[in-house]
């Protein structure tokens, strides 16, 4: 009692927990003490310890869940047992001082036996790792768990290992994301998540404010060839932030826990691309070093639009006919330094500082006619300079204070800082092609914010686990738009129309939250929370001055329940969500780099609010693996692209953002994956939702008119891979987006695949590769149809990205192995909402293992 007293003194202090508990196949928490059937309950309690971990020998990687037993060398009894976690560690503790047997097993490994183990009393025998063999029998007789690399599904995710995908080389990690089921990426590398865009998205754990600004651009700073693995996380616990109605994406990239030096080269050249990394790790006893940096350049990249669009105002209507030819280059970077040190034996400090930059540049030629009920008015062109460039910075301190297994308490802090340039300048031309104006546009943003959280967790006797948290978040939003013009000669001036500001934007959040995870003697889990997250919001604009935008609260439950009945792992979900505006849709910067397609944002957005509902079946039969899940949201207040005629522009089209109203949608996503054989492996993926928005549109008259839109959303894809003899081996992707439906209209599908193959090399020290996208067809259409009342509207995209890359790595070093260190857990932010609905990332477990 006096325990339990003191537990919950605890969580009115506030502390919370951010280690996820220890769960084994079956869906409950991992024991650490007797197995079932020994005689470990009954055996006399000493004071000595055994210690270590447990490998695949094969792939130098956790058996988690692996069967160690202690036998009496004497008596030929078991004695005590205990289960490795999912980092591969087991700890036997009171053990009596005497000669024992250890026996170390695992399905699809062999049996290993370590005779001869002494203890002492007082003694703590630390055995360092244990290396378990696969066993090649029982592999073909499992096969689908040595392919399941791929794809693994997990309690509450499902796992990506991209670090088996070969065509990736020398690409970003929106080439890795495009293969993960449930996934979809669009060409220019925006994400959904069963359809939705209102998602998070996890970087090594840690939130980014780059991905505040666009998840799109983020991912481009990140090398394919650096990703470990993705994990998809459709119905969070209440441990994560509140924010992302859509789900959870947690990239982790490549780690490592030996000891040395060691470094890696990447490099890849292709007709459309090129890229060159560089990464190193020193480690000595409890200290370790990470530095690295990585560069890619975007080339020779062609884009063709046609556009015909047509606006209805004041009994005037208005055709637009634009065609326009451009081409677009980038320089991306990402460079970090990473230091962990062992403070004592139980506690961890870690710490890092990141830098991204992105530089992207583009450029389109516009030819404009106008046509004024049916007759022609007008013809314009004009040549746009576009440039999208940002720094970003992230730096992280974390500590972590191990009490016992399971027993945790951290406290983490976060400063991240996005520095974005958003311009453009156009040069009008006369019907002769004579220089007769320029343009200007001038878009600086600044996006800072600072976190402060700590974490509790502790375990209830042996099937119950509580975890509970605090955390603030500290946000500043700064944006200063003008707009120029020039004559053909001379300075720029303001234009008179007042299109000019500033906006400044504070948002500070506080949250908590108490999680509990509970496992019956049937091995039914049930895991349920509850999160409260307060937001204060002080916005204002050089215009209006305040803004008046109300301060919120929500109360954000969630329940996960699962279990395995007869081989089929039943997962049941509830959650729900809440979705703030992110940079691109509160900046009220008039982008007219189109003066035919007008954007800007509104800082006015309310937040978004949406429940999911999620039952999803996995099953392996022989040697296939079958995951098929169906899910629900509804949606209130969801934020939406809104288009509608320009009251001043004749013909142009004005698209910003709205809180539309309501929102549902409900599919299945079903995925298989058959081993063919121990080295071909082959997969396939369908999704399919239906989606009914309703919304209301202001027109020029200033009368909302209410629009309704729904349809179905249809995409697949299909992948193989295989490995042969010497090192030589093949990998294979497809994938298919149907048109998808927008309150407005349609939006265009499109098309994607590639061809890789790669050969090791230097006794696997080093690899050379080649992959080809899209090398089928020399270009993409997406062709993309929106009607209202007010408008109608008919634009084709041709992309023109067939591509083939050459890649090579290398290796240099020596390490050894060490037994896997426990790292500080980090900060999480994940509830900014960003351009094209994407959502901005966090992260909170250190060490490249997520939250629960």
């Amino acid at each position: 009692m006096k325990k339990h007293i003191y537990l919950i003194a605890i969580l009115l202090l506030g502390i919370g927990s951010s280690v996820r508990a220890q769960f084994p196949m079956g869906g409950g928490i991992t024991p650490t003490k007797a197995l079932p059937g020994t005689a470990g309950d009954q055996s006399p309690k000493g004071n000595a310890r055994i210690t270590g971990y447990v490998l695949d020998s094969a792939q130098t990687k956790a058996v988690e869940f692996a069967s160690v037993a202690l036998y009496n060398k004497t008596t030929g009894k078991a004695v005590d047992g205990a289960v490795a976690d999912d980092k591969g560690k087991f700890t036997l503790s009171k053990l009596v001082a005497g000669e024992y047997r250890l026996l170390f097993s695992f399905v699809g490994f062999r049996n290993k036996t370590i005779d001869d183990v002494k203890l002492t009393s007082g003694q703590t025998l630390d055995l360092g790792v244990i290396r378990l063999s696969p066993s090649v029998k029982t592999l073909e007789e499992v096969n689908v768990v040595g392919q399941a690399a791929l794809i693994e599904e997990k309690v509450d995710r499902l796992v990506y290992n991209a670090e088996k995908d070969i065509t990736a080389k020398g690409g970003d990690a929106s080439d890795v994301l495009r293969k993960v089921p449930l996934l979809t990426v669009d060409l220019d590398g925006n994400v959904s998540l069963r359809g939705s865009q209102n998602i998070r998205v996890l970087i090594n754990n840690k939130p980014s404010t780059i991905v505040a600004s666009s998840v799109a651009d983020a991912l481009k700073q990140i090398p394919a060839d650096q990703i470990k693995t993705v994990e998809v996380i459709t119905s969070p616990s209440a441990k994560y932030d509140a924010e992302g109605s859509g789900g959870i994406i947690n990239i982790i990239t490549k780690k490592n826990s030996l000891q040395g030096l060691n470094l890696n080269l990447d490099s890849g050249v292709g007709n459309r691309g090129s890229s060159l990394s560089l990464n190193g790790n020193y480690r000595k006893g409890k200290a370790g070093f990470t530095l690295g940096g990585f560069g890619r350049a975007n080339y020779n990249t062609i884009t063709r639009t046609s556009l015909e669009q047509t606006s209805r105002v004041n009994d005037v209507t208005t055709t637009t006919r634009q065609t326009g030819d451009g081409s677009s280059s980038g320089l991306f970077g990402q460079y970090n330094l990473g230091f962990d040190y062992d403070l004592a034996k139980n506690q961890s400090l870690t710490a890092g500082v990141r830098y991204g930059v992105r530089n992207f540049l583009s450029q389109q030629d516009l030819v404009t006619r106008l046509f004024t009920n049916g007759l022609p008015s007008s013809t314009a062109s004009r040549n746009v300079d576009a440039k999208n460039l940002s720094g970003t910075v992230d730096a992280n301190v974390d500590y972590l204070h191990t009490f016992k297994p399971q027993q945790e308490w951290s406290i983490s802090t976060l400063y991240s800082r996005n520095d974005l340039t958003n311009n453009f300048d156009a040069d009008l031309l006369g019907t002769t092609g004579a220089l007769t104006g320029r343009q200007r546009n001038l878009n600086k943003n600044i996006n800072e914010e600072f976190t402060l959280q700590t974490d509790y967790q502790t375990p209830i006797k042996k099937n119950q686990l509580l975890e509970f948290g605090v955390k603030a978040i500290l946000r500043e939003v700064n944006s200063d738009y003008r707009y120029l013009i020039a004559g053909p000669t001379g300075d720029f001036r303001t234009e008179t129309n007042g299109t000019q500001g500033e906006l400044l934007y504070h948002q500070n959040i506080a949250a908590g939250y108490s999680s509990y995870t509970y496992t019956t003697k049937n091995r039914y889990t049930l895991k349920g929370g509850l999160r409260y997250e307060h937001t204060f919001i002080d916005a204002s604009t050089r215009e209006s001055g305040v803004l008046g935008i109300a301060n919120y609260g929500v109360l954000v439950p969630s329940l996960n329940a699962s279990k395995t009945i007869k081989g089929t792992s039943i997962k049941l979900a509830f959650n729900r969500r809440i979705q703030r505006p992110g940079l691109q849709q509160l900046n009220p910067n008039f982008n007219a780099a189109n003066p035919q397609n007008i954007t800007i944002g509104n800082p006015e957005l309310l937040p978004e609010l949406t429940n999911n509902f999620e039952l999803a079946l996995s099953r392996t039969i022989k040697k296939t693996f079958i995951n098929a899940s169906f899910f629900g949201r509804v949606t209130n207040n969801a934020i939406t692209q809104v288009r509608q005629p320009s009251d001043t522009l004749p013909g142009a089209i004005v698209t910003t953002y709205q809180n539309i109203g309501r929102q549902y949608t409900y599919g299945t996503n079903i995925f298989g994956n058959v081993a063919v054989t121990s080295k071909i492996n082959v997969g396939i993926f369908f999704n399919t939702f239906y989606t009914s928005l309703t919304g209301q549109e202001l027109g020029v008259d200033g009368l909302s008119k209410t629009l309704t839109n729904d349809g179905f959303n249809v995409s697949g894809g299909t992948f193989a891979s295989a490995q042969f003899r010497k090192g030589w081996g093949v990998q294979a992707f497809g994938f298919l987006q149907g048109s998808q439906v927008q309150l407005q209209g349609r939006q265009g599908g499109f098309g994607f695949y590639t061809l890789g193959v790669k050969k090791d090399i230097a006794n696997k020290k080093g690899s050379v590769g080649l992959a080809a996208e899209n090398f089928l067809n020399d270009r993409f259409n997406i062709h993309t149809v929106l009607n209202s009342p007010q408008l109608s509207q008919i634009s084709d995209v041709y992309l023109y990205n067939r591509g083939i890359r050459l890649t090579f790595t290398y290796k240099i070093g020596k390490m050894t192995m060490e037994a896997p260190r426990k790292k500080a857990r980090s900060v999480n932010n994940d509830d900014v909402k960003s351009e094209g609905g994407q959502t901005q990332s966090g992260g909170t477990t250190g060490g490249g293992q997520p939250r629960q």
